[in-house]
């Protein structure tokens, strides 16, 4: 269907450049299309969609980067929120009980956000 034809071409259009050394077009595509609706976002899922679990530790430092977009050396909830922008422009962003459920399973120590050791630990789950 024509539809989904023209929102394939918008994800590859508005395709990251920092990413696109990483992972694949088909890839984000994936992981985009397994949390079009609302609250269906699920990192573990996402992240084996896209081909984060198969990623080295260099690549996963440099999509922790891509991500942490105020260079605090954290991802922040705000940040979280708009996660899914970083793999396409045209992206929703995650709802707050998807927001929050995300930071809780890379918050190794509590503290509201996910240092670089959170996110390599809870991207290799």
């Amino acid at each position: 269907n024509m539809n989904s034809t023209l929102y394939y071409f918008s994800f590859y259009s508005s395709f990251d450049m920092a990413l696109s050394g990483i992972l694949t077009e088909a890839e984000i595509a994936a992981g985009l299309q397994s949390c079009q609706a609302a609250d269906s976002f699920d990192y573990k899922t996402f992240f084996v969609k896209v081909g984060l679990n198969s990623k080295s530790k260099d690549q996963l430092t440099k999509i922790f980067a891509i991500l942490d977009q105020d260079r605090s050396g954290f991802i922040e909830e705000d940040e979280l929120k708009h996660f899914l922008q970083n793999f396409s422009a045209g992206a929703r962003t995650l709802t707050d009980a998807e927001t929050k459920a995300f930071l809780a399973a890379g918050d190794s120590d509590g503290d509201g956000k996910i240092g670089v050791e959170g996110k390599a630990a809870f991207s290799n789950q």
